[in-house]
């Protein structure tokens, strides 16, 4: 299945209401409105994920215009696999991840970043981070 996380959820959230703050403090903006929809019935369920599978439609628009300015690739291009390595060394994603990350739908590309976040084993959170930063114009 499919999902996203529910931090993915959150920080779409606070994406639309940097984006689109409320006027009064009450309304929100409509992709607020369609994403806290979501997330309030993850929290009720106390599901830490939710299927894109019947993901509403406007929350998911919203979530994508969220996702794309999100980095797309953790590459650092310093790639292992391509030395035969089942997971490379540079960002944490394993060999398929890398040769198929492309055609990956955005929930999966999310779901790849999570995971080699919360691992923090590779390169990229360790030895080469200040290069990754620098790639997407940050600093340390």
């Amino acid at each position: 299945m499919t999902a996203i996380h529910i931090t993915d959820i959150e920080a779409a959230i606070n994406y639309w209401r940097g984006r689109a703050p409320s006027p009064d403090g009450v309304l929100l903006a409509p992709e607020v409105r369609a994403l806290a929809e979501v997330y309030a019935l993850m929290i009720h369920a106390r599901e830490h994920e939710v299927a894109v599978e019947g993901f509403p439609t406007y929350a998911m628009a919203a979530w994508l215009v969220w996702f794309d300015t999100m980095p797309d690739t953790p590459c650092i291009a310093i790639c292992s696999t391509s030395q035969g390595d089942e997971k490379c060394k540079g960002c944490g994603r394993s060999f398929d991840e890398v040769q198929f990350w492309t055609a990956m739908e955005p929930a999966d590309k999310r779901a790849v970043w999570r995971r080699i976040t919360i691992e923090g084993d590779s390169w990229r959170f360790n030895r080469y981070a200040e290069r990754a930063a620098e790639r997407r114009g940050q600093s340390f």
